[in-house]
């Protein structure tokens, strides 16, 4: 039983890390509009397969923002 408990808990800290992966990613980018950036902010916060979706789908779509001095 403990076991099984352990496992749960370890998937869930895995699917935690990799979203919050995914947020600081899609702050860091620039999707052309604020509206598509929420769209995914809301996608990624999906328990368990958020980060998934967006890993799939979106991670290619944004641009790096470029801060010029």
């Amino acid at each position: 039983m403990n076991n099984i408990i352990l496992i749960i808990l370890l998937i869930f800290g895995i699917s935690l890390g990799l979203t919050m992966l995914a947020l600081v990613d899609i702050i860091k980018k620039d999707f052309g509009s604020p509206k598509i950036k929420i769209l995914w902010h809301f996608i990624a916060l999906i328990p368990l397969i958020g980060w998934l979706i967006y890993l799939i789908f979106g991670y290619r779509k944004g641009r790096k923002k470029s801060f010029t001095a």
